[in-house]
């Protein structure tokens, strides 16, 4: 009898639910429904269970990528995250070394995506990952398309991993695991690298060897540099370069005709980008390469993708001369 209630219950939650529903959530749920082919019903009644989260709203409209680099830079680059990143990559040197070896992602990479990512696993998010991708794919407009093709996404994620709707935990923008996957990604990217059976994104074997997948699969170049701190001779000129796409936009020879300098040698063809980062002290310029590019497909903002970079960097030497 009681089971009979519960189930009663919820259908009248999800019938109550479809019928407030406005025709333009109506139309968004059907596009939904055809796009990954799931039931109407079941996308209906996954938004019964979600719960809208004001919270969450706040947190998309004030990303740490909106302050300027000379305030970014000191969120991710401090002493104990370093400290901590060596203490990891110490735990899992061999794991790391495996990932490096099959999947030609550097160490100190994957190490630092997960450094900047949740600390290493301390942080990894308190938000019902079901609550997230609801709240921002039907209550966030700048970027309800996304979020709702996530949303759909997680659904498809969850019956695949065996877990129940609000089980997971994750950030405000719904990303999972110690390397904050979102859903298409954990869906895409993950792999199971300790074989178990379970692609675990909570737990650092699968961890490590998916990111390092991402890099992978993204077209990281081994043995190819990142990045190089410039010096421009011709501001003008110089700034006449820069553009808000990702993408390499020129070749090293087009850099260097407007006064840019690096202490590297480049073939005149190199793909590369300048960009422009608000320093303390004034304007930095770096030049970035493919491998710059392949840090902005986990996060769009080079704010972030210089991030880890630099921390990137302070690992290996930091861990090189722990040895």
């Amino acid at each position: 009898m009681r089971l009979a209630l519960l189930s009663a219950a919820l259908l009248l939650t999800t019938s109550v639910t479809a019928a407030e529903m406005n025709p333009e959530q109506q139309l968004w749920l059907d596009e939904l429904a055809g796009k990954f082919e799931l039931p109407v019903a079941e996308l209906s009644d996954a938004m019964a269970q979600a719960s809208y989260q004001q919270p969450i709203i706040d947190a998309m409209t004030r990303p740490a990528e909106a302050k300027p680099w000379h305030l970014y830079r000191p969120i991710f680059l401090t002493e104990k995250r370093l400290q901590q990143g060596v203490e990891f990559w110490q735990q899992h040197a061999e794991l790391l070394a495996r990932a490096e070896q099959e999947l030609q992602v550097p160490a100190q990479i994957i190490t630092a995506i997960i450094g900047v990512e949740t600390f290493y696993g301390a942080h990894m998010g308190s938000h019902k990952v079901l609550d997230a991708l609801y709240t921002l794919g039907f209550n966030y407009p700048p970027r309800g398309e996304f979020f709702r093709s996530e949303f759909a996404n997680y659904l498809q994620l969850a019956k695949e991993q065996g877990w129940s709707l609000d089980e997971q935990k994750g950030s405000y923008a719904g990303a999972m695991g110690m390397g904050q996957f979102i859903s298409s990604s954990y869906r895409h990217y993950a792999v199971d690298f300790d074989g178990d059976g379970e692609r675990n994104l909570f737990q650092p074997v699968d961890a490590i060897g998916s990111v390092a997948n991402y890099f992978h699969e993204h077209k990281w170049q081994p043995g190819d540099d990142v990045a190089y701190p410039a010096r421009v001779t011709d501001i003008e000129a110089a700034d006449a370069l820069l553009n808000p796409a990702l993408e390499l936009s020129h070749n090293w020879a087009e850099l260097v005709a407007a006064g840019v300098v690096v202490d590297q040698e480049m073939d005149a063809g190199t793909p590369v980008k300048l960009i422009r980062l608000d320093g303390v002290d004034g304007p930095e310029y770096w030049v970035v390469r493919h491998n710059f590019y392949v840090i902005t497909r986990y996060n769009r903002s080079p704010l972030y993708a210089m991030a880890v970079y630099q921390l990137s960097e302070q690992l290996k030497q930091a861990y090189e001369q722990s040895l």
